[in-house]
């Protein structure tokens, strides 16, 4: 269609160390904290299990489970996912077999509940809640992954700290933090909440993920429970240096192929597309400015959860028609961003989607507009750009083009094709 721009294939190169076998990390490294020390044979162990879509997240949590065996400790997982999985428990246990986490893959007994307790109060009169299940156990092993969060900004965000908060804290804590949030600072309430828990909770050990650029476990430490807010702090710098990027820092239109909780937080990382601080403009915090966003649809893993698509400004009426609204204002709602809910302009067509929004980038015509086509934003090796970037090429030595500028490629019902092929996915 000559009215839009032409598009040639992108393959950025991002430097980044992978682990060639998670599994076996994992026991490495929970071997150094000699957790028989603490752990009896015939103890109880709950194991966190969220709800994001973390690389090997199964052959780890198993690797967790063999460890605590080894031990002669009888080991538990627990999702901990705050809202997600429509707030129920049920939902939750859905979201980890998706995932391949289930009793009969993980070997042992997999403990889904909404009810928590509370077990104590913060300095600032906040009720810590805690997973009942998670409360019985004689100890808790925290596992998940570090990195930036799409919405808060500290000395730590996503991680450790927030699995122990939001995760274990399920729907009940997740609104009362989040609320806490318009009184106090998010570090002020993660470290209160934090040593609650730990001291209250009897968690043993943190078992931290970094992944790099890829999409692929680069980094897997345990961690002893005192050193959680040290460590964390410093593995988040990391993971913000291995964190996937746009090719370009700015663009007329980004396309997204498919936004999804196992995709981001958010859906649409926003630390990629640069909408952290502001829904619908970047600011001068944001690394990326993307002037207008089309969602095209939604990952399977998310279960019709869209949060996040409330952050772009066009969609399609099939990625509309996906949308379970009540599992999404759930989610929204508990997490104070019930924009992020909020449907955009849609229409049948992507054609006719493209169409509209390049109507509404100023003076620049849509053959020359500046488009960047990704599959998600965890997938950013590979991708489509307008020609309007070609000029751009020849001074970044980490892009590379692998194709000549075509033009945009439609289906027979005048939908785009994904930039992949296939469904990307673990």
């Amino acid at each position: 269609m000559s009215r839009f721009p032409r598009m040639f294939r992108l393959q950025q190169t991002f430097d980044s160390p992978r682990l060639e076998n998670p599994a076996a990390e994992t026991g490495l490294q929970l071997q150094r904290l000699n957790l028989g020390r603490v752990i009896q044979p015939g103890q109880t162990v709950a194991i966190t299990a969220g709800s994001r879509g973390i690389a090997n997240i199964a052959k780890i949590t198993k690797a967790i489970v063999e460890h605590v065996k080894s031990l002669g400790g009888v080991p538990f997982v627990v999702p901990a996912m705050g809202s997600h999985g429509g707030g129920t428990a049920a939902g939750q246990a859905e979201i980890l077999a998706g995932y391949g986490i289930t009793a009969e893959t993980m070997g042992c007994d997999l403990r889904a509940s909404m009810e928590t307790v509370i077990v104590d109060q913060t300095p600032q009169g906040i009720p810590v809640h805690f997973d009942k299940h998670a409360s019985q156990a004689d100890h808790v092993i925290v596992a998940g992954r570090v990195k930036p969060h799409t919405g808060f900004v500290g000395d730590v965000e996503s991680g450790l700290h927030k699995m122990m908060l939001i995760g274990l804290g399920k729907h009940e804590g997740a609104k009362i933090y989040h609320r806490a949030i318009a009184n106090y600072s998010f570090m002020e309430i993660i470290t209160a909440v934090a040593q609650s828990v730990i001291k209250k909770c009897r968690v043993c050990a943190g078992l931290a993920i970094v992944e790099n650029a890829y999409d692929e476990t680069a980094l897997i430490e345990a961690v002893p429970p005192d050193q959680f807010l040290a460590r964390e702090t410093e593995l988040l710098k990391i993971a913000n240096d291995w964190l996937p990027r746009l090719p370009f820092d700015s663009c007329d239109l980004l396309i997204i192929d498919q936004i999804g909780k196992n995709i981001s937080g958010t859906g649409l990382d926003t630390n990629v597309v640069g909408r952290k601080f502001n829904d619908h403009a970047a600011t001068s915090r944001d690394r990326a400015n993307c002037r207008r966003i089309f969602v095209r649809g939604l990952t399977e893993e998310t279960h019709g959860n869209a949060t996040g698509i409330g952050l772009s400004e066009f969609t399609n009426q099939r990625t509309i028609d996906a949308v379970d609204r009540k599992i999404t204002a759930i989610n929204c709602i508990t997490g104070l961003h019930p924009t992020a809910a909020m449907l955009p302009i849609a229409y049948e067509t992507d054609a006719e989607v493209i169409t509209a929004a390049l109507q509404t980038i100023g003076l620049v015509e849509p053959p020359a507009a500046r488009v960047m086509h990704i599959s998600d934003t965890l997938h950013l090796a590979e991708c489509l750009v307008s020609e309007a970037y070609l000029s751009e090429l020849s001074e970044r030595s980490t892009l590379s083009a692998v194709s000549e500028p075509l033009p945009m490629a439609f289906d027979d019902s005048d939908n785009l094709l994904p930039v992949m092929p296939q469904t990307l996915g673990h």
